[in-house]
Formats: structure tokens, sequence, C-alpha cells
């Protein structure tokens, strides 16, 4: 009786060693048909400091923000700049510009927003599409995201045609920028994610300048590359910055002054919530604006203060 005992506990025991190697094998299996897992939290909010990122709202969320920038802290080509400098509280005095933006996730990927400007009196919409997301297999190794704004000045005609001759009948038409570009990003680790922005910026309505050092005319178009990027210190700290550089002859090396825009800035994460603390030589927050009407520089002092608030309302 013994034996045949045995012998069944055996075979017992063979057919279920086979089936936990065949339940293995179907768990294995059924990973490798998983899909490969996309890359998110590439940049931590909708916009590294200047420049935006690959970020989307989520779907059905919308985010209200709030961007402040505030005058220069100092500019070094007045006469008294440290004294101009405290009667202005160091540039907190002036405001440079404000922006108060809403921004609609139609899908995770796709975004549609308004916003409105304090410089120039900019009232814009803005569209975000990702259209490609990175993958933990790196067989889509970046991330890659249209962006298109179109902007609307309300100022008067007389700021409108400031310097220049003005016609009979206003032309809406001279009131319209617009700005597009495709943000590429990559996510090295958890520490490193950089990004490649190709830009082209078209405005309607130009004064007629001219560059005294070489001839060279503004242009309604303008073509520039961004690059910017996060190194996180910590677990809530980390560096941001970007930095565009503008294909112009008008704005090389130009007597009036035309500067590439560089910014940088500190990401704070605060339960939930992320804040920016950034400087910047460019007065104006839209992109449009920014990369066209920058004429301070860091070499000066000619840096401003800046900050954003940012709040998320899942509808």
């Amino acid at each position: 009786m013994v034996k045949p005992f045995i012998f069944c506990l055996s075979c017992f025991a063979a057919l279920s060693t086979f089936a936990q190697e065949d339940l293995l094998g179907l768990v294995k299996d059924e990973a490798k048909n998983e899909p490969p897992k996309k890359v998110y939290a590439t940049f931590k909010t909708t916009k590294i400091v200047s420049a935006q990122s690959t970020e989307t709202v989520k779907k059905r969320n919308l985010d209200f923000r709030i961007t402040h920038r505030f005058g220069n802290i100092y500019n070094n080509s007045t006469p008294n700049p440290l004294n101009d400098a405290a009667h202005t509280a160091f540039g907190l005095d002036n405001a440079a510009d404000i922006r108060m933006s809403f921004d609609y996730g139609i899908t995770d990927e796709l975004t549609v927003g308004i916003g409105r400007s304090k410089f120039r009196e900019m009232n814009d919409a803005v569209v975000k599409w990702r259209f490609l997301t990175q993958r933990e297999d790196n067989k889509i190794p970046v991330s890659v995201c249209f962006y298109g704004n179109v902007g609307y000045t309300s100022m008067t005609p007389a700021n409108l045609y400031a310097g220049t001759i003005r016609p009979a009948k206003t032309n809406e038409a001279h009131r319209f920028q617009y700005c597009s570009q495709l943000l590429i990003a990559r996510k090295f680790n958890n520490n490193l994610s950089l990004e490649l922005i190709p830009t082209y910026v078209h405005r309607n309505f130009i004064r007629q300048q001219v560059n005294a050092k070489n001839g060279a005319e503004d242009q309604n178009g303008l073509f520039s590359l961004g690059i910017g990027g996060r190194v996180k210190l910590s677990k809530r700290f980390a560096l941001v910055a970007d930095y565009f550089y503008n294909f112009s002859e008008f704005r090389k090396d130009n007597p009036a002054g035309f500067y590439n825009p560089l910014s940088v800035g500190v990401e704070i994460e605060t339960g939930g919530h992320v804040f920016h603390i950034n400087f910047s030589n460019s007065p104006a927050i839209l992109e449009s604006s920014m990369l066209t009407a920058t004429q301070d520089t860091w070499t000066k002092g000619q840096i401003k203060l800046g900050f954003n608030i940012s709040r998320w309302f899942a509808l």
C-alpha cells in the first residue's frame, strides 16, 4: 500500500511542477504581448520656463494659470542704475507682463486654451497636440508635440501704428500674430529631460526698421530654434532653463538692441502643485511676443523676476 501511495504522490508532484511551468509560460507570453509602456512626466508642467513643454492638460481637466513677470531687477545702462533699481524695488513695482490663461484637455494628448496678456494687450488662442509619446522600449525614443498660437492685439490704433504712418482706415488683419512650434523632448532618466523647439513666428504688421550695421530689414516672419531642459535636484526641487536663438540678420548685433531670450528657474513641488520662480531677460510671456520683442540682455543686468501659479480643476 505504501509504494502505490508514494507513486501517486510523485505523479501529483510532477503534474504540479508541469502545471506551474505552464502557468509561468503563459504569464511570460502575456507580458511579451503587452504594449510597451509610455514614458510619463518628461516635464512636470505644461511649460519649462518661457518655453512650452510636451506636457498637455489631462482629459476633462482645466488648467487656470497666472504668469507674472516683473520689471528689470537692475539696468547698468542707466545713469544711476542702483538708485533706479531701489526706486522700483528692484523691478517689483513694474509689471512687464501678466498673463492669465485657461487650458482644457479634450483628450490626454490634445489641449486647447485661451489667454490674455498685458504686453501689447494680446488676446490669444492655443492648441497643443502630442502625437508621439516616448516609450520605455525606445522604439519611440522621443515625445513630439505641435503647439500653435494665434494672438490678437486690442491696442488702440494710435499705439498699434506708433512710429509709422497711420493708415486712413485700420486694417484688422494687422492686429494678428502667429506662432507655430514643434516640441521634441526626451526623458533620459528620472533626473534629466531635454527638449528641442524649432519655431516659426509671423506678424501681419511690423514697423519698417533697418539694422544700421548690416542694412538688414525686419521681416514679418522669424525662424527660431529653442532648447530647454529640466534637472531634478531632489524629490521636490528641480532646475529648469530654456533659450531661443533667432535666425534674423536684422536682430544680429543691432544697435537698437535685440537679444535672444534666456530664462532659468527653480521648480518646487508642493502638495500636488508645481510652483516656478524664474528669471528672464524677456519682458513678454506669449511666444510670438517674447521672440520678437526682447530688447534686454543678461549682460546689462536687465533681468526680470517671474513666477506662475497654476490650479487644475477636474470637470
